[in-house]
């Protein structure tokens, strides 16, 4: 009888640099940029982070959108206003060596199909800066995301990424590198009642894109970021994604995670449905979308009032929402991408992105305790996942022993 060994296979866990927007005081970073990517890999080893996902930003002086207006605000970790060169990369990479902290990407998170010509050529500008630093680097992937033309409907964006978008993947293909797609609908970007403001939102969708790349010679370029936060926020639950699209043949697209969750407040739904707010959120003043950028924020009520996001390891154990959808098992999150998903788990990465409110404190000493907590849950539960994976997969079925039960199935209602 054959005998194989148990050997777990542990993903990389790491973090969203934005976590600590201001970890280098701004003083100091804007006159000497890769400080602060030097204090947030120092920062990272402190956390216990394997890596750092690197938050590239326009620099708050030239952004188009006043922080008052964003949710979840970014991070210019990595300072774009000058050419990153060869210089910064030696740089930042001897940090990384120092720190024993890698870098598994760069995060840049625009909408890359914005209807206004010139604010969508600036922003296509910056993301070609992202290219080229994430190659200076040696990393492999930029994650972020493809945006709308919310003067369009869906159909006509599909022609607006093949026009505008499969040139952008031409540019990575050039340097070796690969974009990963996080799949947030965002419904706040907008005032109107358009849900879906970035185009690359479900599984349908990513196909259809993928199969537009392919016609261009860029399949290879296109792959996903995937948060079950989003997917909880459209009635979705992971193992049916991942089961799908190993039914459809694109399991392959899934390339790299963010675990960030999501609670779902049922009383919210009741309200509101998973459509979210419509009317009187505050956003509009005087029958027209109001000026004032904080009025604006009230446009994310199309989400809030019915979830909330969740930092791992911070919301109750609750079985009973795990079945209904309404809040990240993640536990079987890890088993399906280790059953369904061509992954290779040692070179997969976990990224935490905090975007929990009650915990969003900017202060390091009161979020560094809150952080390791969350980056030593992931860990855990991801090891538990490989250890049932390797036992189950391995060395019961190599001596025909049968695995017990049934456990969560796909599709199931």
């Amino acid at each position: 009888m054959a005998v194989k060994a148990f050997d777990p296979r542990y993903m990389k866990v790491g973090v969203l640099t934005a976590a600590l927007q201001e970890l280098t005081s701004r003083d100091r970073r804007d006159r000497d940029p890769d400080l602060a990517i030097e204090d947030w890999l120092a920062f990272g080893r402190d956390l216990g982070a394997d890596c750092i996902q690197l938050s590239a930003a326009v620099h708050p002086s030239e952004a188009d959108m006043p922080a008052e207006a964003m949710l979840d605000p970014v991070a210019n970790t990595l300072d774009l206003r000058q050419p990153f060169d060869q210089a910064r990369a030696r740089r930042v990479n001897a940090a990384a060596t120092a720190a024993g902290v890698a870098i598994s990407d760069i995060a840049f998170f625009e909408n890359l199909l914005h209807h206004d010509p010139a604010l969508r050529a600036k922003k296509h500008a910056f993301l070609l800066r992202v290219f080229d630093a994430a190659a200076l680097l040696g990393v492999s992937a930029v994650c972020g995301f493809i945006g709308r033309n919310q003067r369009r409907s869906m159909d006509q964006n599909l022609i607006d990424f093949e026009e505008q978008f499969v040139p952008l993947l031409k540019a990575a293909k050039e340097r070796g590198l690969t974009y990963r797609v996080e799949q947030c609908p965002m419904p706040g970007w907008t005032t109107d009642d358009t849900w879906h403001n970035n185009i690359a939102y479900a599984p349908g969708v990513w196909i259809a894109l993928h199969r537009i790349c392919e016609k261009h010679g860029v399949g290879d370029q296109l792959r996903i970021h995937y948060d079950p936060s989003h997917a909880i926020l459209m009635g979705q639950d992971t193992r049916s994604i991942f089961q799908y699209l190993k039914d459809a043949g694109y399991a392959f697209l899934i390339d790299g995670f963010h675990v960030k969750g999501q609670v779902v407040d049922s009383r919210g739904v009741s309200a509101w449905g998973y459509g979210g707010q419509t009317i009187q959120r505050g956003d509009w003043i005087d029958g027209q979308p109001s000026p004032k950028p904080a009025d604006q924020l009230n446009a994310w009520k199309k989400q809030v009032v019915l979830a909330e996001h969740e930092l791992p390891g911070t919301a109750r154990h609750d079985p009973l929402a795990y079945l209904q959808n309404r809040t990240v098992d993640w536990l079987d999150h890890q088993l399906a991408a280790r059953e369904l998903l061509p992954l290779d788990p040692a070179a997969t990465y976990l990224i935490v992105e905090h975007e929990y409110p009650k915990a969003r404190v900017q202060d390091k000493a009161q979020l560094t305790p809150i952080l390791q907590g969350s980056l030593a849950f992931v860990r855990s539960i991801d090891r538990a996942a490989a250890s049932m994976y390797s036992l189950q997969h391995d060395v019961l079925a190599a001596q025909g022993i049968p695995v017990q039960g049934v456990g969560r199935e796909s599709f199931r209602s």
